[in-house]
Order: C-alpha cells, then sequence, then structure tokens
C-alpha cells in the first residue's frame, strides 16, 4: 500500500515586499471562511482597502525575520517535513503503513501551492491519503479552509483514494509534550505571569459552531464537552488548562487571550490589553505561550516578540518572553508520527 501524508499550513508570501504579500492577502483574505461577508463587500473590503495599506506594513514586518531560506513558516514547514519523513522511512514504520509513505507540505494559500501538490500526489496514484493541517485546534477559517480546498481537489480525480483527514488534536500528547519541553527551558517561578496567547477569531465565527448561536451559553471557557468539542474557543482554553496542569501553574498564575485581530466583535481578551493590565498590576516579567502556532512565524516572532515586548516595557513591566514554538522539536516530530498513526488505527511503535 501506498500512501501519502500532506501536511498543510496556512501560508506564507513568496518575498517580503509589498506586491508579494499583496497577493497573499487577497488570496488570504479573499476566502468566505475567512472573512465571512458577502462575496462583494468582502471583495471591496480585501481589494480596495485592507490589501493595498497592509501591503506595505506587512512587507516590511516579513524583512524582519525572513531569512537565505525564506519565510520562517515554510523553512519550519521543510524542516518538519524531512524529519518526519526520515522516521516515516524506518522499516518498522513501513510495517505498520504496509508499505512505503510519502510526506508533502503544502501552504493553503500561496507556494508551495496545494493544487500543485496535490497534482502531483495524484500522478504518484496512491492508496491512500492522509491529510493533516498543522493547526491543533480547530477553526473554520484554518483547519474548515483548509479541508474544503483539499477535498475540492481531490474530488475531481477521475481515481479517488481512501482519504483520512485530521480535523484537530489539541490534545494529543506529542503536541503538549512539544510545549512542555519548550517550557523546561525557562525557570516558571521567576515570572509574575503567564499568558497562553492564540490567535484571534470574530465571535461570530465562533457562534456559527451551535444551534443557538451563541458560544457563550456553552461554558467554553471551563469545559469540553460533546456541544462546544469544535468550538475554537474551547479547544484553546482546554488547551490551555492542559499545558497549565502538565507545568503546575495554579489558574490565578495564568490567563488565556486572544492576538492578532483585525478589527471589532473578536473574541476577548485581546492579548495586548492583557498584558497591559499585568504591567498596570505591577508585573515585570511575563512569559508567553502561543499554542496556535506549531512553527514560529510573524505572529510569535514579531507581534510577540517585539511588538508586546514594547507594550509591556512602554507600561512599566520589565519583560516579556515568549515561548518558541515547537518548530521541528523532536518530540513534535515524533507526535505527529503517533497522531498519523493513531488516526489509521495503528498503535504507535517507541
Amino acid at each position: 500500500m501506498k500512501t501519502g501524508l500532506l501536511l498543510i499550513n496556512l501560508g506564507t508570501p513568496d518575498a517580503p515586499t509589498p506586491g508579494a504579500v499583496g497577493r497573499y492577502l487577497r488570496e488570504f483574505l479573499g476566502d468566505e471562511r475567512v472573512i465571512d461577508i458577502p462575496w462583494l463587500a468582502r471583495k471591496f473590503l480585501v481589494n480596495v482597502v485592507i490589501a493595498p495599506i497592509r501591503s506595505f506594513r506587512s512587507a516590511r514586518e516579513y524583512k524582519k525575520v525572513w531569512t537565505t531560506e525564506g519565510s520562517p513558516l515554510l523553512t519550519h514547514g521543510e524542516s518538519v517535513r524531512d524529519a518526519l519523513q526520515a522516521r516515516l522511512d524506518r522499516p518498522e514504520m513501513q510495517v505498520a503503513f504496509e508499505g512505503a509513505v510519502k510526506v508533502e507540505l503544502a501552504m493553503r494559500y500561496q507556494n508551495p501551492s496545494m493544487d500543485g501538490v496535490l497534482k502531483r500526489m495524484q500522478k504518484e496514484q496512491y492508496d491512500r491519503i492522509i491529510i493533516l493541517p498543522l493547526y491543533a485546534q480547530y477553526a473554520s477559517a484554518s483547519t474548515g479552509s483548509t479541508l474544503q480546498k483539499a477535498f475540492e481537489v481531490i474530488s475531481k480525480w477521475y481515481v479517488i483514494p481512501d482519504v483520512v483527514s485530521i480535523s484537530q488534536y489539541w490534545d494529543f500528547p506529542g503536541y503538549l509534550d512539544g510545549f512542555e519541553l519548550r517550557a523546561s527551558a525557562f525557570d516558571l517561578p521567576t515570572y509574575h505571569h503567564i499568558l497562553f496567547s492564540f490567535h484571534g477569531l470574530p465571535e461570530r465565527q465562533l457562534d456559527k459552531v451551535y444551534d443557538d448561536r451563541q458560544c457563550s451559553n456553552h461554558s467554553c471557557e471551563d469545559e469540553i464537552n460533546d456541544e462546544n468539542r469544535f468550538c475554537y474557543k474551547a479547544t484553546c482554553y482546554a488547551t490551555a488548562r492542559a499545558l497549565a496542569e502538565r507545568l503546575n501553574l495554579n489558574t490565578d498564575q495564568y490567563t488565556v487571550c486572544f492576538q492578532s485581530r483585525l478589527g471589532k466583535g473578536w473574541v476577548e481578551p485581546f492579548t495586548d490589553v492583557v498584558i497591559q493590565q499585568r504591567a498596570a498590576l505591577g508585573d515585570q516579567k511575563l512569559l508567553v505561550f502561543s499554542p496556535a502556532f506549531v512553527a514560529d512565524c510573524l505572529e510569535t516572532i514579531v507581534e510577540i516578540g517585539e511588538e508586546y515586548v514594547g507594550l509591556f516595557q512602554e507600561h512599566g513591566g520589565d519583560s516579556l518572553d515568549f515561548v518558541p514554538s515547537l518548530n521541528d522539536h523532536p518530540r513534535w516530530i515524533e507526535g505527529l508520527e503517533e497522531l498519523v498513526l493513531s488516526k489509521i488505527g495503528r498503535t504507535p511503535i517507541s
């Protein structure tokens, strides 16, 4: 049996230039799952307002993180792909998967494009394709859009193989272990407070998960249950609770918050507001996790590592540190192998 494993992350511009960033923003923000308003209004907002204004500013930010190999999101993705491929090439993995496994990497927006990568995978005539979006918590704007795109492409193939999709894994041990190990590099008791900062979403997108269209009615901050298990807010809070338990944190030692908002009506509390509040309370040292990102990118390196550091110090704080994302941490690579094996009904091999 031939298996193709497709890793997919959100996307990145091809270059840190206004033109390339503009193309990325138009494709990304033009997705109806990302900005879920009527088509004409979305086109006007993205093409006339957001992209022309943000392209130049965002290009300057991307230049700060760009390397000779390209965007961090892409280079980390390539490292994960190659490290996971090396693990899956082991003889015992060939037995577990009943044949060879080929790992591919694509981006939902821009390059390497899903269209191009899936076209290459179609030619391989795989018996089974496993689709693994690199977002631990399900959201329609990320996981939903990614899986929809993959299904649309594959549905047009003349021969459609077995397809396995993985929608979320916020509670999977390999994912949580990775952040716990990242935290071991920091002396947690020396920090006055810890933030678990997740990427924000409009509240209306959370509401759509429920029949009554009200996320606020479903205890999403306190528990995971059958009704809210696909609510992004609920799984973010559950991730934070799971990590806090592993790190021996009491509820008064950490705050769950949301960053990168684009306008009004986004899920609160906002990370930048919480940072100002913690400074006002006299905190001098903060530590920030961003578990929604499994690879460091603009939102972790610049937004947290630069903008939030400056914001905290501006309001009287001393130092703000952020815990690196999983990137190609060995436990994360091992965890991905375990995750994929579990989804096809195989027992992970130590």
